[in-house]
């Protein structure tokens, strides 16, 4: 684990540079949950996340000869912002390697924080091909590598979230959730955690798209995935680190994934309901309660909310991936009988409460019957069993898709 004296460094060094963020109660996730849930707030941090805490921790600590040819870092976008801010506030060149498949929101942050200092070179499809292309670069170039979290100092940087959060604490934590992608942010927080208040269960929260950490630890090695989602970017890794693995070994007491649906599910519930705005790793371990409800009824639990970087131009996937998720819209083929009246037909069996959000018709004059795409959204998930058997009884020709991913994905 890091020492408390390598992380209470990190804390002198952040004074004036990180935000001390809130770490609020929330009323509705407590009284939903019958518990106290308390938000640690990293997405109102300068950067918006974090990884300020990591990357201005490590790069204060170079020597001169470490710095004379700049830095180096690669980066999903929320670390690149850390490093990014602390190239310019040290004055020292940066040059940032990005997936191409980072949210352009991200990029044009990095921008920001970075101004002058900074260069940014997109390359590859996850953050894994921006590594190996910053690693050959820093080879040619001899700088040096700013790890987003494999790295001690990185680590102690972003243990001082949990250094705030046990002075800001009103009571001891029971349970402590956090998001995990490379682990940095777990294994600086947790180590705390374990030293200080070592009764606190920490729960390592990741998307079950991109679960590096559980495959790791079921393996009991450290396992490279394959293929990952993308879509919570700020933690979908192919393989964590092996510091933090070690340390993850260590502090963890359960692993939590989380569905993708479930998140998007999270993030309109926390845009609405808390005008909260995050990016999907800041809202993955708020939907890890759901899957601890019973555990956690009467309990202090804190979460850690990482980052608020979310682009507003994936607002319709997330609210299509959060509607797929709970049920409540529903994609099918259906064989219209090419005449008269079909469609009215068709229209007489949906619900009161049913609505049409897709329709995809093409006549084929040749044909006794032609397929349409629809797409209905139903305003409760148990509508659907009742709306398939109304459509059977009245003889319609249908085909459910949502679990069908290839036709799913090649249709819709």
């Amino acid at each position: 684990m890091i020492s408390l004296s390598a992380i209470m460094n990190a804390q002198q060094n952040l004074k004036g540079i990180a935000t001390k963020t809130p770490f609020m109660l929330n009323h509705n996730l407590s009284e939903q949950y019958d518990s106290n849930i308390w938000l640690k707030r990293e997405d109102m941090q300068v950067v918006r996340s974090f990884k300020i805490r990591g990357a201005y921790n490590k790069m204060c600590e170079l020597s001169e000869d470490q710095l004379l040819n700049g830095v180096v870092c690669a980066s999903a976008g929320n670390h690149a912002q850390g490093v990014a801010f602390a190239c310019n506030k040290l004055g020292i060149h940066g040059v940032i390697f990005m997936p191409s498949t980072t949210p352009n929101q991200k990029i044009k942050k990095v921008e920001y924080f970075g101004k002058e200092y900074v260069n940014i070179e997109l390359i590859g499809d996850t953050y894994d091909d921006a590594y190996a292309a910053a690693q050959v670069f820093c080879k040619q170039q001899k700088s040096t590598f700013i790890h987003p979290f494999n790295d001690e100092k990185v680590i102690a940087g972003q243990a001082t979230v949990g250094v705030e959060m046990i002075e800001q604490a009103e009571y001891p934590l029971d349970i402590l959730l956090i998001a995990v992608g490379g682990g940095g942010l777990i294994s600086g927080v947790a180590s705390y955690f374990k030293e200080v208040s070592p009764t606190t269960k920490i729960i390592a929260v990741e998307a079950a798209g991109a679960a590096a950490l559980d495959a790791s630890l079921q393996a009991n090695a450290l396992i490279h995935l394959p293929t990952i989602e993308h879509f919570a970017d700020g933690i979908a890794v192919q393989e964590m680190g092996d510091l933090t693995f070690s340390i993850c070994q260590e502090v963890v007491d359960q692993v939590i994934k989380v569905p993708e649906g479930h998140i998007c599910s999270t993030l309109l519930q926390l845009y609405n309901e808390e005008a909260i705005v995050v990016e999907p790793a800041g809202a993955v371990s708020i939907s890890a309660l759901e899957y601890i409800k019973e555990d956690i009824k009467g309990k202090h639990v804190g979460i850690i909310v990482c980052g608020g970087n979310n682009d507003i131009t994936r607002t319709e996937e997330i609210k299509e991936r959060a509607l797929l998720f709970e049920g409540r819209k529903h994609y099918f083929i259906i064989n219209f009988p090419q005449r008269a009246g079909a469609l009215k037909d068709f229209l007489n069996v949906l619900g009161p409460n049913d609505d049409i959000a897709h329709f995809q018709y093409t006549k084929k004059n040749s044909r006794q019957s032609g397929p349409a795409l629809v797409g209905i959204e139903i305003q409760n998930k148990n509508d659907y069993e009742a709306l398939t058997e109304r459509m059977s009884a009245k003889g319609i020709n249908f085909q459910h898709i949502n679990h069908d991913r290839m036709l799913f994905d090649m249709l819709v």
